[in-house]
């Protein structure tokens, strides 16, 4: 089976050549020329790696890798760009990128760089946990959905933590006490119904279609909304 590739450039006869170039060589590509185009299609399909050129119209392509990586897809991105400071290689490393490539380049290092972030694809631990268009960034402590984000106080962060890493298993609210606030903790259940309610007003807010279910006498769980 080919490994499916997201080529986005805005130089068409770039475009085409590269394009060219990664069909012979057995890749599936989608070519697309701007930045909100390159963002439609990565949150529509399931792609091996992204090429993205960073001077795009409608969108940069540090704009489209913050989005994606806010939303918790995790596909590999090489980032094409005609800058050579140092100061924007960096930018796109922080934005999330695995890998950079500065034009003019030749087909071949192309070619090169991008089976290496292919196969270090495996490898790749996101820090990024989601379920359906809900993300909770791990380092930055901050749940992210389509309408827009907040960052979460310590004990919102475990409780979705866990949530997260256990999708559709209930948890009763003594479960929760003991694993968000510890075998040591003072709270008591009714702090867990409240911390439910700030999560579910959060999620509500971020117009997910994920949410936290309450199961008579069993519990609490995160769940798809169908």
């Amino acid at each position: 089976m080919r490994m499916r590739i997201l080529f986005a450039e805005d130089e068409a006869a770039m475009s085409e050549a590269v394009v060219d170039i990664l069909t012979y060589h057995k890749y599936a590509v989608d070519a697309v020329y701007d930045g909100q185009e390159a963002l439609d299609y990565a949150r529509a399909q399931q792609y091996d790696g992204i090429i993205l050129d960073i001077m795009m119209p409608r969108k940069s392509g540090l704009e489209v890798l913050s989005i994606l990586r806010r939303e918790g897809n995790t596909t590999p991105v090489l980032l094409l760009t005609a800058k050579s400071e140092v100061e924007d290689r960096i930018a796109g490393l922080d934005a999330g990128a695995d890998d950079y490539l500065p034009k003019p380049f030749v087909m071949g290092e192309l070619l090169a760089r991008l089976r290496a972030m292919l196969r270090r694809r495996e490898a790749f631990t996101p820090d990024v946990l989601r379920l359906g268009n809900l993300a909770l960034d791990q380092k930055r402590f901050t749940l992210y959905g389509p309408g827009g984000e907040f960052p979460l106080g310590k004990l919102e962060f475990r409780m979705m933590e866990l949530f997260l890493r256990n999708p559709g298993m209930t948890f009763s609210a003594d479960v929760l006490l003991e694993r968000v606030w510890g075998l040591d903790s003072s709270a008591e259940v009714g702090t867990v119904w409240v911390y439910i309610s700030y999560l579910r007003k959060k999620i509500s807010a971020l117009n997910a279609n994920v949410g936290i279910r309450s199961k008579r006498s069993l519990g609490y769980s995160l769940e798809v909304i169908a």
